[in-house]
């Protein structure tokens, strides 16, 4: 995809000795065979990375761990576990090894008891490993969009339910609720890139570690030139000026009576300001912790208005010639994948069906989910210009129905992780042809109210589903 518009450009030199219908079709072609040989790139380079001597010393509870020839070796595990998880151990196992060996009817070749025992002897750190190398193999060998020249990044937060076991309630901390018996839960976070819906960062930890702490654990993550959107329940003077530390940028949505400055521009009236903004007594102590220089930020101020409501943006992008107040009226709305991508985590890949009792199991469902679900939104981010040729004709642009292409890739995932060389591009063709056929249109301006409703629990350990 990369070479794309050199592919193209080399192509068209001999558009004078090539008929008409063969003008388009060519170039088409080659592309498509050029995004299927990253895809098959990628996947190599993740098993070349998962087959490493070093890797797997990395991440084994124990030196002797996987040193014996077993039906359920290290690189197979990691398959397995990325497989899309859901039901029972013993059905998911035969299902998987049934696609895998190609069997007409599932046959038991490890049982869950064997299953328990290897995944107690793995990192979950092996899952954050693969998906760091997935996102760096992304934004070097693909085209990533930006916004104005900036990777937009957004950091947004939410909990989760956890299995109700002894040993996870210890250890994530335990919620009282309105109705029923106290809930073990865990507090998520993640930095994601809202304009190529990839999560760059994801962490679950338990539920007494605050949001923008874990917000602070993101930043080790961010790059210069980096704009990070925040929710107007992060911002702090301390977090602002961490951002700058480290070369970033921000746009955070900020409440109208939150600080005295914000609450003076807000009653001003006025479109936008610059602002010298001092520290604030509620930051001292944390910049002391961090070693941060305590001089004044300068940031700018900007209304936003929709409808009837007003929003304040705080910004270090003080620039108005470079950034003039008009592409910030839709700058802020731009985070909303994130908050669709939680959707996709918990409804579509049902992260509260964990499928162990233990707290490194819940480590390794949530590193698991999130890594499969780059892989398969990478998967799926190739074919977004062939889906804007097709558009011409049609009254919406198209999208890929991402719930639909998560569900086709269960099983394939497996293979693309056990076949070699050209079997991979075969599944990988067939893979994103079906991603093609499979579109939704995109609807602008729908709003839903949300229901802040309180929900029952949707999965037990007791009780799997078939599917």
């Amino acid at each position: 995809m990369v070479y794309l518009l050199s592919l193209i450009t080399t192509i068209n030199h001999h558009e004078r000795s090539i008929p008409c219908q063969k003008i388009v079709k060519v170039p088409l072609l080659l592309a498509q065979n050029l995004l299927f040989k990253i895809c098959a790139n990628l996947i190599d380079s993740l098993k070349e990375i998962i087959n490493s001597p070093d890797f797997i010393d990395c991440n084994l509870q124990s030196k002797k761990d996987f040193t014996r020839q077993r039906k359920l070796p290290f690189h197979v595990l990691i398959a397995f576990l990325i497989n899309f998880v859901r039901g029972s151990y013993q059905d998911e196992l035969d299902k998987f090894f049934k696609t895998l060996y190609r069997f007409d009817v599932a046959r038991r070749v490890v049982s869950k008891a064997a299953l328990t025992k290897a995944r107690m002897k793995l990192k979950f750190h092996a899952f954050v490993e693969l998906n760091r190398h997935l996102v760096n193999f992304f934004e070097k060998d693909f085209r990533p969009l930006t916004w104005h020249g900036f990777r937009l990044l957004a950091i947004d937060g939410s909990t989760t339910r956890l299995p109700l076991t002894e040993a996870i309630a210890e250890h994530f901390g335990v919620w009282n609720v309105r109705q029923g018996a106290p809930s073990p839960m865990a507090k998520v976070s993640q930095l994601f890139d809202v304009l190529n819906k990839i999560t760059i960062d994801a962490i679950i930890s338990p539920k007494s570690i605050g949001e923008r702490e874990l917000a602070t654990q993101h930043l080790l993550k961010s790059m210069p030139n980096d704009l990070i959107l925040i929710d107007r329940g992060y911002p702090a003077w301390w977090l602002f000026s961490l951002i700058l530390s480290r070369n970033a940028n921000f746009c955070a949505r900020i409440s109208c009576t939150k600080w005295k400055a914000v609450r003076k521009f807000f009653h001003s009236g006025r479109s936008e300001k610059i602002i010298l903004l001092p520290i604030l007594p509620t930051s001292v102590a944390q910049c002391r912790q961090m070693g941060m220089d305590m001089k004044p930020l300068k940031l700018r101020l900007i209304r936003i208005q929709n409808d009837d409501k007003v929003q304040v943006l705080i910004t270090c992008l003080i620039d108005t010639e470079r950034y003039p107040i008009e592409i910030f009226h839709d700058l802020y709305h731009s985070r909303w994948p994130v908050e669709e991508d939680y959707k996709v985590i918990k409804c579509r890949m049902e992260l509260e069906n964990f499928s162990g009792k233990s707290a490194l199991s819940v480590y390794q469902d949530f590193h698991a989910k999130v890594f499969v679900k780059n892989l398969v939104s990478v998967m799926a981010f190739l074919l977004k210009d062939s889906l804007g040729n097709d558009n011409s004709t049609r009254r919406h642009e198209y999208q890929i129905n991402f719930t639909q292409a998560l569900s086709k890739s269960k099983g394939v995932i497996a293979l693309l992780f056990h076949h070699t060389g050209k079997q991979i591009r075969k599944l990988i063709t067939d893979l994103q042809n079906i991603f093609q056929r499979t579109v939704e249109p995109i609807r602008p301006e729908r709003k839903y109210p949300r229901n802040h409703k309180t929900k029952p629990r949707k999965f037990f350990l007791q009780y799997k589903p078939i599917g």
